[in-house]
């Protein structure tokens, strides 16, 4: 008998939603714009501590729309992490530019400063320096912003920072998002607070949003009937998912509380397997740990990741690899790529060993329970004590 699937990452609603929702039907707020939206914009800059925001259809939208704003087009070149969705990537390619693909390092599975310079020093060289660098924190963790950021200033590199999997982590007191001219966060139904669908673009730059506004709604010029001087885009955001997104906004704080007390339980159980290695946390940061994420030792556990995400799916229980390599995608098939280290490739060896588990802040004690009584069955091991504590 099929029981209830456990889900990687299931949208958790706070049930204040619908207050919002029934707000823009009995105003008539139902078509894009409007107070929630305006409202939803508000909050986020506020959670984020920068001067504004702009939401918009998706963080992929986000992501086009500050490349816009940067000029990129088909002459330029942009460095991405590529250890990420491809949603991070895509929009470099809308622009007609080229991107340029950075690895991993150890200490958060995101974009290496060592390669990164290496990347940098190779364009200056070249006379052909990348229109901007597109830093993604992946699963929740943020990157060594401090040695990338030294590195785009020293530079003059603009950063967009592609927050979309890390609202409610935070650098070093700062929040992530807020370290780049551009911050992304998505609000697709896996992330840590959904709408549904949709992004925002986060700036200290006021004017830049302006525009990005007028960008994505079909960049109409001002005057009495319909005119357009230049090409625009349908990327705002719905004033009733909007809504949705205010209530998520009340209860961030407690989702990251949720996913964070789910890892360290993973950790409690799991962390002691010889070859068990958890995604690690850079000291003085702290991550919303979007999704529990491990790699799997080859030389220590004989089972490989596929296997046991197969396993675990006969029993049906959701668990993934981690993101395949951009520079590996037969989309990007040719693009310039810069390892950490020859010998080593993090990004393709954290592919190859790593594994994503259910991670939801509304999945049930039982259920990773359950999640965990199965790894051990898989792997061989027994025992088990999985309790409440955070």
């Amino acid at each position: 008998m099929m029981t209830e699937r456990i889900f990687l990452s299931s949208p958790h609603m706070s049930g204040k939603e619908q207050s919002y929702i029934e707000e823009a039907f009995t105003t008539n707020w139902i078509a894009p714009l409007g107070p929630n939206v305006d409202a939803f914009e508000r909050q986020i800059a506020d959670y984020v501590e920068v001067a504004d925001a702009a939401a918009t259809s998706s963080g992929t939208a986000a992501i086009h729309l500050a490349l816009e704003l940067l000029g990129v087009s088909k002459v330029d070149t942009v460095f991405c992490s590529t250890l990420t969705f491809i949603a991070s990537a895509n929009p470099i390619l809308y622009t007609g530019a080229t991107p340029v693909f950075i690895d991993s390092e150890e200490k958060t599975w995101n974009m290496s400063p060592v390669a990164l310079e290496r990347a940098l020093v190779q364009a200056k060289q070249n006379g052909k320096m990348p229109k901007a660098v597109i830093i993604v924190n992946l699963y929740g963790q943020t990157a060594m912003m401090d040695e990338l950021v030294a590195l785009c200033e020293e530079y003059s590199v603009p950063i967009i920072e592609d927050a979309a999997e890390s609202l409610g982590s935070y650098y070093k007191g700062k929040p992530s998002g807020s370290f780049g001219k551009f911050g992304v966060f998505s609000f697709n139904g896996n992330k840590i607070i959904t709408t549904s669908g949709g992004g925002m673009l986060v700036s200290n730059d006021v004017e830049a949003l302006k525009q990005a506004r007028f960008l994505a709604t079909q960049a109409r010029d001002a005057a009495v009937h319909y005119q357009h001087s230049i090409v625009g885009y349908n990327y705002r955001l719905s004033n009733i998912l909007a809504g949705v997104g205010r209530a998520q906004m009340e209860v961030l704080n407690e989702r990251v509380k949720s996913r964070r007390a789910v890892f360290n339980r993973y950790v409690n159980e799991l962390g002691n397997i010889n070859g068990f290695d958890f995604m690690p946390e850079l000291e003085g940061t702290y991550g919303n740990r979007w999704l529990t994420t491990l790699t799997l030792n080859p030389e220590k556990v004989k089972t490989p990741p596929y296997e046991l995400i197969e396993e675990l799916s006969k029993e049906n229980i959701e668990a993934r690899p981690v993101w395949k390599p951009l520079h590996l995608q037969p989309l990007f098939e040719g693009c310039k790529f810069y390892a950490h280290d020859e010998n080593d490739v993090v990004s393709e060896r954290l592919f190859k060993q790593g594994v994503c588990l259910p991670s939801g802040s509304n999945m049930t004690l039982e259920q990773q329970k359950k999640v965990i009584e199965n790894i051990k069955h898989v792997i061989g091991v027994n025992n088990f004590s999985i309790h409440s504590a955070e």
